[in-house]
C-alpha cells in the first residue's frame, strides 16, 4: 500500500509538472511485476488522480504509461518501496515490429477513406477497372447479366448479403434505350439491400439535348429520365447520389427531384491538364462553336484567349462565322460538351483555319458519333488545319466510341477514372 501511495503521489506530481511530456492517454497500465493494474486518467481532470492499490509486497514498483494516438512513447516510472522517491524514468519504443509513428500515420490517413463496392454493366467494365486501379478503396463487384428466352432481363446480384452495411456504387451507361431498362432494374434493387449509401455514376446523361419544348406536343425526355432517376429508392444512408459529367444544359439540374443528390462534374480539368503538356501550350486559344458552349465552359477556361463562333443564316443555308476573337497564329482548341454528326464542329474548324489559325484541335466530353460519324474527322499531318485536326480529345464517357476510335488519329481518350474515383469519396 505504501508503494502504491508513493506511486500515486509522484505520478500526480508528474502530471502537474509544467515541463513534462504530454499525456493524452486516458488509460495507463500500472504493473507490480506480475500484478497488472489499469489506471484510468481523466485528461480533463488530472488533479483527481485515482488511488493505486495492490497486495504485492515487492520492494520495487514499475508503472508503465502507455502512449495514445500521436504520442508514440512508453514511460516507465520506477520507485523504491518505502522511500517515496523517484528512482528512474525511462522511455522505450512500443513492443511492435512496425514503428508506431508509421502505424499512426497509416491509421490517420485511412480514417477519412470511404471503401466502395463498385458494380458495373458490360459496357462500363473497362472504365470500372480503370477506376479501381486509381484507388485501393474501391472494390469491383460483378452482376450476372442474362436474358430469358423472351428477351427480357434475367439479372442476379452475387453475394447480395455481403454488401450489407457497405457503400455501394453502380457505373451505368445509357448508350441506347434497349439497355436502360435492365440497368434501371439493378439501380432500383441495390439500395434495398441494406447498404450504407448508394451512388449512381452516369458519366453521360443521354437525353440532355432534348431538354426543352419548342412546339406544343414536344416531349422533353431529359425531364422524363431525370424523374425516373429521382425515384430511385433511398438506402439506409439516405437519398441516392448521382455523379454525371458536363450535362448538356445547366438548367437540367433543376429537373431532378429532392430525393436524389446530383453531383455535376466536368471533364474540363482533364483538358486543361493535357493542354499544359503541349509544346505550344503558351500559344493556345479556346474557341466555342456557339453561345451555348461559351456559357457552359468560359468560366473554367477564362485564362485562355477566347474565340466565339456563331451560326448565321444566309438564304437557305446556316453557316458558321467568328463572332468575336482572333485565331491568327494560334493553336485553337474547339471546346463543346458533346458531338454527334460533327457538322458544326467541322464548319467551325474551317472558318478558324481561314482566319489564320496555325493548328486546330477539338475537345468534347461526350463523343457520341452515331452511325460512325467519327470517320469524318481527319488528322492534320500536312500542316493544313482546314482539312484535319491536330488533336481530337474525348473522354471515356461513351464506351462504344472509345472502342471505335482507339489508336486512330487524331483521337485521344482522356479517362474520367480519376475524377470518378475522387467523386466516390465525397
Amino acid at each position: 500500500m505504501a508503494a502504491a501511495a508513493a506511486t500515486n503521489s509522484l505520478l500526480h506530481s508528474w502530471l502537474h509538472c509544467p515541463t513534462r511530456s504530454p499525456l493524452p492517454n486516458p488509460y495507463s497500465k500500472c504493473s507490480y511485476f506480475s500484478s497488472p493494474l489499469l489506471l484510468q486518467v481523466n485528461p480533463c481532470r488530472t488533479n483527481s488522480f485515482p488511488s493505486l492499490t495492490s497486495n504485492c509486497s515487492s520492494s520495487r514498483v514499475c508503472c508503465e504509461i502507455k502512449s495514445f494516438e500521436s504520442h508514440q512513447q512508453n514511460l516507465t516510472v520506477r520507485f523504491l518501496s518505502g522511500s517515496g522517491q523517484l528512482h528512474s524514468i525511462q522511455s522505450s519504443p512500443p513492443p511492435s515490429s512496425v514503428p508506431m509513428a508509421a502505424t499512426a500515420s497509416s491509421d490517420s490517413g485511412s480514417k477519412g477513406v470511404k471503401r466502395v463496392c463498385l458494380f458495373y454493366c458490360d459496357e462500363t467494365k473497362a472504365l470500372a477497372e480503370r477506376i479501381a486501379n486509381r484507388s485501393d478503396a474501391i472494390e469491383l463487384r460483378s452482376i450476372n447479366w442474362k436474358t430469358f428466352d423472351d428477351g427480357f432481363p434475367n439479372l442476379f446480384i452475387p453475394n447480395a448479403q455481403g454488401i450489407r452495411g457497405q457503400h455501394v456504387a453502380f457505373l451505368a451507361s445509357f448508350s441506347s434505350p434497349k439497355v436502360i431498362f435492365e440497368q434501371l432494374s439493378i439501380i432500383y434493387a441495390l439500395p434495398k439491400l441494406f447498404i450504407s449509401s448508394f451512388t449512381l455514376v452516369l458519366p453521360f446523361f443521354p437525353t440532355g439535348t432534348s431538354e426543352r419544348m419548342e412546339d406544343e406536343g414536344d416531349v422533353a425526355t431529359a425531364f422524363t429520365l431525370a424523374r425516373i432517376l429521382s425515384n430511385i429508392p433511398t438506402s439506409r444512408g439516405g437519398p441516392t447520389s448521382l455523379v454525371t459529367f458536363d450535362i448538356h444544359a445547366l438548367q437540367e439540374r433543376f429537373y431532378f427531384g429532392d430525393t436524389i443528390l446530383p453531383c455535376f462534374e466536368s471533364g474540363i480539368p482533364l483538358l486543361m491538364n493535357r493542354l499544359q503538356q503541349l509544346p505550344d501550350s503558351r500559344n493556345i486559344a479556346i474557341a466555342f462553336p456557339d453561345d451555348g458552349a461559351w456559357k457552359r465552359f468560359h468560366k473554367q477556361l477564362q485564362h485562355f484567349p477566347t474565340i466565339v463562333c456563331a451560326k448565321v443564316r444566309e438564304g437557305e443555308q446556316r453557316i458558321v462565322r467568328i463572332k468575336e476573337g482572333d485565331p491568327q497564329g494560334r493553336h485553337v482548341v474547339i471546346v463543346d460538351d458533346l458531338v454527334q454528326s460533327g457538322g458544326t464542329l467541322i464548319e467551325c474548324q474551317k472558318v478558324l483555319a481561314k482566319h489564320g489559325a496555325t493548328r486546330v484541335s477539338a475537345y468534347v466530353t461526350h463523343g457520341i458519333f452515331p452511325n460512325q460519324s467519327w470517320q469524318r474527322f481527319q488528322s492534320d499531318s500536312a500542316g493544313n488545319p482546314a482539312t484535319g485536326l491536330t488533336h481530337f480529345w474525348i473522354t471515356d464517357s461513351c464506351p462504344s466510341t472509345v472502342k471505335a476510335v482507339m489508336n486512330r488519329q487524331p483521337f485521344e481518350v482522356l479517362s474520367l477514372a480519376s475524377s470518378i474515383a475522387a467523386a466516390l469519396q465525397i
